[in-house]
């Protein structure tokens, strides 16, 4: 019984960790860059009687599940949908890619959360991010904002180049990256990514087109979100009347005893 009861309760714990994780995705639905994440299960080790019968007979079916585990928090870099604001430091990226931040540490973060805007600091004029993250160009290096500019271009290779009345004055590349495995990224919070080995190698997202004026709203699907949340709900009712059940048999075993 005590075995039943601890197989239900590994279902209703990873139950609870799946709404937990469609209430983070519809609380971000409209949250720009963020990617929709989905958790998956696998059977926990099952364990062979030591003299088991003949095959396909009930006496032969000898071995014991111990519930189920969580194997991945899997996220779907999917594109979403493209929303104009025509507001010339919103940037969004085409197929796929990365924008590449500098966090407080000096190391790399990536996402695709293009609303950026101007920090005015003693040593010059940075573009950062929501979060007041560096923007980084193609040698890793925070972008610099030349001092008097009127107007900042963004072309779809990339480049951003700086304008002061008629006249160019400066440019930059946006550092646009990819990697051989997307999934083997870990979220690092504020829809940015942590390259990591399991990504394999980090490469330059030629495929990419940069498009000012525009944001990436999540690539949330609500209607999604809600079919598989009423199908988590079902399955913790389950799991929770399989506790149940198997402390009423328990209960009825103590009172057969006395």
């Amino acid at each position: 019984m005590y075995l039943a009861m601890s197989i239900g309760a590994t279902g209703l714990l990873h139950q609870q960790r799946r709404i937990d994780t469609i209430a983070n995705n519809v609380a971000n639905a409209n949250t720009v860059g963020y990617k929709n994440a989905r958790l998956d299960f696998k059977d926990a080790l099952y364990t062979t009687g030591v003299t088991p019968g003949p095959a396909r007979t009930p006496e032969g079916n000898q071995q014991k599940g111990h519930g189920v585990l969580i194997t991945a928090i899997t996220r779907d870099f999917k594109p979403g949908s493209m929303e104009r604001t025509d507001n010339p430091l919103d940037f969004a990226i085409e197929n796929e890619g990365f924008f590449a931040f500098e966090d407080p540490n000096g190391g790399i973060l990536y996402g695709r959360n293009g609303a950026f805007s101007l920090s005015v600091e003693a040593d010059g004029t940075y573009l950062v991010n929501g979060q007041g993250l560096y923007v980084l160009n193609e040698n890793e290096e925070r972008i610099t904002i030349p001092f008097g500019i009127t107007q900042i271009i963004g072309d779809v290779d990339g480049t951003l180049r700086f304008v002061s009345g008629d006249i160019e004055v400066g440019r930059e590349t946006i550092g646009i990256y990819t990697f051989r495995n997307l999934h083997g990224l870990v979220a690092s919070g504020n829809s940015t990514f942590t390259h990591v080995e399991s990504a394999g190698e980090r490469l330059p997202a030629n495929d990419a087109v940069l498009r000012q004026g525009v944001l990436e709203i999540s690539n949330i699907s609500l209607a999604e979100e809600m079919t598989r949340l009423i199908r988590t709900q079902r399955a913790f009712q389950l799991a929770s009347r399989a506790v149940t059940t198997a402390d009423e048999m328990e209960g009825i075993a103590n009172n057969m005893k006395r």
